[in-house]
């Protein structure tokens, strides 16, 4: 079952370990273990954290440029896709595809061109808002007050894009690159659907109806991103799939994802439903704690009753249906 996977953060944990490489590493995604997962495509997202005082369109850039490196390292077994047409030029190769993605919108510091210098980079798709308010928009996450924590059940549902926010994504829409709207607020994501005409993705999120957290989609939303011809990757972020009792530390498995799975083909549509781990960026799953591990998912997918044609659309079939249209 070919896998495509449309968020980790691996890129970020490899500029901070220059001694690892896309070979050879202690992470979540490796090209060994990508093989033996079975993977077709990665997304490989430059995420910049907006508050560390660097500016974050050159850190993006110095990301991107690890980003190459790696390319350049292994060109035998990946190589960096900019269209469909070089991912089924790599699928006929025998390379995997490697998709570079930038999550969090602050990286184009309000600027319409340096949007269009990323793109010139071969980003091709952009997460627009992280945890922080940014000049394109808002996050799920409401602000608090220095020293005390974020309530991850509710909301932010008044405040959603900026009219920069409104431009980007209609430039995006124009260029070829797609708009994410995981991290987005609620009233983000209904920004989004009225300023855009063609599909849009949520990369790694899942539904809120089954782990109430506002990272996860609502069944409206879900059921408006199937209308649209979007999809929704499920995140292995065991915060993200089920609560665990206070006190007792939240390990996931890997039933919980085939729930979500489960809840949103119910709401949206099997078409609507991708991968989207967050690799790298998520504690370990207990379970999916690679991308080595894929195969278990397919089999517990399979045991909660998805046919085999469904489960290749999970995969990837139906992403690189967007891909096909949108890039």
């Amino acid at each position: 079952m070919q896998v495509v996977d449309m968020h980790c953060d691996t890129i970020a944990k490899l500029v901070k370990h220059p001694e690892w490489s896309l070979l050879e590493n202690g992470l979540h995604i490796s090209l060994d273990k990508m093989k033996e997962g079975d993977y077709l495509l990665q997304n490989f997202a430059l995420f910049v954290y907006a508050k560390s005082g660097k500016a974050p369109y050159e850190e993006a850039m110095e990301m991107a440029d690890c980003f190459d490196r790696q390319m350049q390292l292994f060109p035998e077994k990946i190589r960096q896709v900019k269209s469909f047409a070089d991912i089924e030029k790599n699928r006929a190769e025998g390379k995997i595809s490697a998709m570079l993605t930038l999550e969090e919108g602050a990286v184009c510091e309000g600027s319409l061109e340096k949007l269009q210098k990323f793109y010139d980079r071969g980003v091709r798709m952009m997460t627009l808002t992280w945890n922080f308010p940014n000049e394109i928009g808002y996050p799920n996450l409401l602000p608090v007050k220095e020293g005390e924590k974020p309530d991850f059940t509710k909301p932010q549902t008044e405040k959603g894009l900026t009219e920069f926010g409104i431009c980007t994504v209609e430039e995006m829409q124009r260029m070829g690159m797609i708009v994410d709207v995981s991290h987005l607020s609620d009233a983000g994501f209904w920004d989004v659907a009225r300023h855009t005409k063609k599909p849009f993705i949520a990369s790694h999120s899942n539904a809120r109806a089954v782990c109430n957290q506002v990272r996860n989609l609502t069944d409206e939303m879900i059921r408006v991103l199937g209308e649209r011809g979007g999809v929704t990757g499920l995140n292995f972020c065991a915060d993200f799939l089920e609560t665990a009792p206070f006190g007792v530390p939240n390990k996931g498995t890997i039933e919980a994802v085939v729930r979500h799975a489960k809840h949103i083909a119910d709401k949206g549509g099997v078409d609507c439903l991708g991968l989207g781990s967050d690799f790298d960026g998520i504690p370990t799953h207990e379970q999916l704690n690679g991308a080595d591990k894929l195969p278990l998912l397919d089999a517990a997918l399979e045991k909660g009753g998805f046919s085999a044609g469904q489960r290749e659309k999970i995969f990837g079939k139906n992403v690189l249906r967007v891909y096909e249209e949108l890039l």
